[in-house]
């Protein structure tokens, strides 16, 4: 996927659009404490067990499989203000396997 060094787009601190340096950082790890990490959690059989044991008291789900790794990773770009030198990240990643800056 081509992305431009450069591009004009909003900015929420100058409350404008902006010039904007764009910049690819590494995805980082999921937390524990995320909705989908929990719900993961009590699907797998953690802290099973007779009991009230918080969130993880309801009955497991049959027959619930894990899938493989996806082919490619969600781009994780980060727009720098050229006037106000504040950085804030794109809203919704988009699956590419190579990401070049022109």
């Amino acid at each position: 996927m081509k992305i431009p060094k450069i591009r004009r787009t909003y900015c929420p601190k100058c409350k404008k659009h902006t010039e904007h340096k764009v910049s690819q950082t590494k995805k980082k790890q999921a937390s524990s404490l995320t909705y989908g990490s929990k719900i993961r959690a009590r699907r797998r059989g953690r802290a099973r067990g007779t009991g009230n044991l918080g969130r993880y008291s309801k009955p497991a789900v049959t027959k619930f499989k894990m899938t493989g790794a996806k082919q490619s990773k969600k781009t994780d770009l980060r727009y720098e203000c050229k006037e106000c030198k504040k950085i804030h990240l794109q809203k919704y990643g988009k699956r590419a396997k190579r990401v070049e800056f022109v």
